[in-house]
């Protein structure tokens, strides 16, 4: 049984597990124990979804005390110590250390301390500071002089020390005298209610439930552009540019609203009726006729999911189409009960049949004109390229981190019939948002790197409805393959894929929420002197939510707060700042981040002179694949700027010039992405010294198969251990970082390096023989 067939079996089976737990419910609450409440998983490959109590709220779970951080207290002497001094005598620091230990072993002190919140991590943390307080201290508070006096002199018991421990203890720990306060304001058991003017009217909701290519959102779209006002909301950037062009050029005035990109129709800058828009930019307060809410499934997304909640409850329109999968229609149905709302259902099906091939393709060699192979790693879109381009075949290639305009003309380049390029290398990019020619769909493995609920990255078998949402990009309507075939290129693999689509998508459970900045701007006026990480930690921790919702994952969240924790910024500004949508495996934009937010803290604006000193502009072609990944950061750098210009536009001022250059950059990465075979080639010396390697077993896989299928169909094979352990401190193991190589790569090009020498070697035998002649 092939590794990849294991690890979707066991994955089966896990979601099988977790499907028979009994759900969570106002009712059923009494019947589960307090562990039971306090943490429920999320469907397979989620993070662990808060699900507290549900509605009645009669049972808050305790916070998790690991994130209370103790304030610093200022010391000063006073007029009040020395008062204290005066009724009393000097206390004994060895005598008072003795008194203080015997508090602190009192079990009765510290279950009334546990009373007031003070767990005993909370109580020996306050204890030792308080102990540290009272023996460092030059001058005590006059009543706690006389008391520890009274003590010493046995007038007084060690009890008597109680009220002025939990004094002491709540100015470090601020949290417990408002604890009651800080749940109010992270209860997220009713998010329904937060949009009152949504509330204020009664809205028909219709829900259009098919596979892709069934035409659903084409309906939706259709009503969108009768109707005399309306807003759509999609995933990606690409999708809102495709309605925004479809909708003026049908003759309905449209604006495009992007996280980085405001484009309005009208020349003096009015908004128009219809605007097309990201999910994140939707407006909860304008009120529109119709508003089509695409890819409904995606509110069970462990980041973005929040704004798929966002905009089902809180669009103000008379009409809410929504776009989506099946398995999607009783819980969208079960969210608007919250609301009083009820939903029409439009089923579809799919207006183009695709098939499942009895074969594998098993070779490149055996590649046909509309075959699109699926990669889960730019590693292996690399490898697998240079191997087409190396048997005389052109490819276009598309991957997440290519700027829109890249994607685009890389997928016009394989539509056009014209072009020699028939065969495409993509990621799951693919799955939405373009609209390509395939007729044949090939999955180069089914195994795709995932971030678990503890924040580590694993290799997990896709999912059903990923592997439907790729595998339905063959044979689109409105292209000219109108029967679509889907396939492996390894023969292991076709059996886990039958098995997988055999099956009907999971159910979405839950939905995802995001804290405001409103809900942390309150937190922050309870706690001033908390970290924005920690503020979001504790708000999280806090934060009750029914059956129905989870709390989306907010580690990049925290990673860029802790980022720009020593940056003065006010924290609104902060909060802002750590909302950007950015990469932070890309450490150029991380750097950019940092100095973007520094100068903002200088209150100086980032000028176009500035960034292009910045990114070093104006920047040449690149020359290998390490410099079109630099291309690719710097794309994303200008993005960032241009996101941060529309929430601080006086100090991001320069937006046409920095777009302008933009626009020239998607240019040279474009040609960039044309010649990745060149560019690959180039790095070939910086590798030379890897060829000795080769005689030592580093790789063993065969022609086509990516990293991920190698990683995966190799673990227990001696080979890749010993691999592993040359590459921890080889150059090999610092290319693959940086996406230069990867082990097929590399075995491709110790080919390619053996034909090289044997070539070399017969010339140089020639021109012996001439000479010797």
């Amino acid at each position: 049984m092939s590794v990849n067939r294991c690890v979707y079996l066991f994955s089966r089976l896990r979601r099988h597990i977790n499907t028979r737990a009994p759900r969570i419910s106002a009712g059923s609450c009494h019947a589960l124990s307090g562990s039971d409440l306090l943490h429920r998983r999320h469907q397979t490959g989620s993070v662990v979804c808060i699900r507290s109590v549900s509605s009645n709220g009669s049972f808050p779970k305790p916070p998790d005390t690991s994130l209370f951080v103790p304030v610093s207290l200022k010391t000063s002497s006073t007029a009040d110590g020395a008062v204290g001094l005066e009724l009393t005598q000097p206390l004994d620091k060895s005598e008072l250390l003795k008194i203080l230990n015997r508090f602190y072993k009192k079990k009765e002190m510290q279950k009334l301390a546990a009373d007031q919140g003070l767990d005993a991590r909370l109580f020996h943390q306050a204890f030792i500071n308080f102990r540290k307080y009272v023996l460092e201290e030059t001058s005590l508070p006059a009543d706690l002089h006389i008391i520890l006096s009274d003590i010493c002199c046995g007038a007084g018991h060690v009890d008597d020390i109680y009220p002025y421990f939990m004094r002491h203890a709540k100015q470090i720990f601020p949290m417990l005298d408002c604890m009651d306060d800080l749940r109010k304001i992270s209860d997220l058991r009713v998010p329904a209610n937060w949009y009152s003017e949504a509330r204020a009217i009664q809205r028909k909701v219709i829900f259009h439930a098919g596979p892709t290519n069934s035409g659903k959102t084409y309906h939706a779209i259709q009503r969108y552009l009768a109707a005399k006002s309306g807003v759509y909301c999609g995933p990606l950037k690409l999708l809102a540019h495709e309605i925004f062009e479809k909708s003026n050029s049908a003759g309905v005035p449209c604006d495009l609203v992007t996280g980085e990109e405001r484009t309005f129709v009208d020349v003096d800058g009015r908004p128009a009726n219809h605007v097309a828009c990201t999910i994140e930019m939707c407006s909860v307060t304008t009120p529109y006729e119709v508003a089509v809410i695409d890819e409904i499934q995606m509110i069970r997304d462990l980041s973005r999911g929040w704004a798929w909640t966002r905009a089902l409850l809180g669009i103000c329109a008379e009409e809410i189409h929504i776009c989506g999968e099946p398995a999607a229609i009783d819980f969208i149905r079960e969210l608007l009960f919250t609301t009083g709302e009820e939903m029409e259902v439009r089923t579809y099906q799919r207006l183009t049949p695709f098939s499942i091939l009895d074969y594998a393709v098993e070779s490149l060699d055996n590649l046909r004109p509309g075959d699109c192979i699926v990669c889960f790693s730019k590693n292996d879109i690399y490898s697998i390229s240079r191997q087409i381009e190396a048997r005389g075949q052109e490819c276009a290639v598309i991957y997440g981190s290519l700027p829109p305009g890249t994607k685009l003309s890389q997928a016009k380049k394989f539509n056009d019939p014209d072009d020699p390029c028939k065969i495409l290398v993509a990621t799951d990019a693919i799955g939405m948002g373009l609209n390509l020619s395939i007729k044949r769909i090939i999955f180069n493995s089914l195994v795709k790197p995932n971030i678990n609920e503890k924040g580590e990255k694993q290799m997990e078998t896709i999912s059903t409805s990923q592997a439907l949402q790729i595998a339905g990009r063959a044979g689109r309507f409105s292209s000219k393959f109108k029967e679509g075939e889907v396939t492996t290129m390894h023969k292991d693999d076709l059996l886990v894929l039958k098995e997988i689509l055999s099956h009907s998508v999971d159910p979405i459970e839950t939905a995802g929420l995001h804290p405001t900045a409103e809900q942390i701007e309150m937190f922050a006026y309870h706690l001033p002197d908390s970290t924005l990480s920690n503020l979001v930690d504790i708000f999280v921790n806090l934060s009750q939510v029914d059956g129905l919702y989870f709390v989306c994952n907010i580690d990049d969240f925290k990673f860029l707060a802790d980022m720009i924790q020593h940056i003065p910024l006010n924290l609104r500004s902060r909060y802002v700042f750590c909302t950007a949508p950015i990469n932070k495996k890309q450490p150029f934009v991380c750097t950019s981040f940092l100095k973007f937010a520094r100068q903002f803290s200088r209150d100086e604006p980032l000028t176009f002179d500035w960034v292009c000193r910045h990114v070093s502009w104006p920047l040449p072609p690149p020359k290998n694949i390490k410099d079109l990944v630099h291309l690719e950061a710097v794309h994303d750098v200008l993005d960032l700027y241009l996101w941060l210009s529309y929430r601080f536009m006086d100090m991001f001022p320069d937006t046409a010039p920095v777009r302008e250059i933009q626009r020239q950059l998607d240019d040279i990465i474009e040609e960039g992405v044309r010649n990745i075979t060149r560019l690959i080639r180039a790095t070939e010396p910086a590798l030379t010294n890897l060829q000795t390697l080769s005689n030592q077993g580093l790789t063993h896989g065969s022609s086509g198969t990516g990293s991920s299928s190698f990683q995966t169909r190799r673990r227990g094979q001696r080979e890749e251990k010993g691999s592993a352990e040359m590459m921890n401190s080889s150059l090999a193991s610092r290319l693959v970082k940086d996406g230069l190589l990867t082990p097929d790569l590399l075995q491709q090009l110790q080919r390619e390096w053996s034909l090289d020498r044997v070539a070399t070697e017969q010339q140089d035998k020639g021109k012996r023989k001439k000479k010797k002649k």
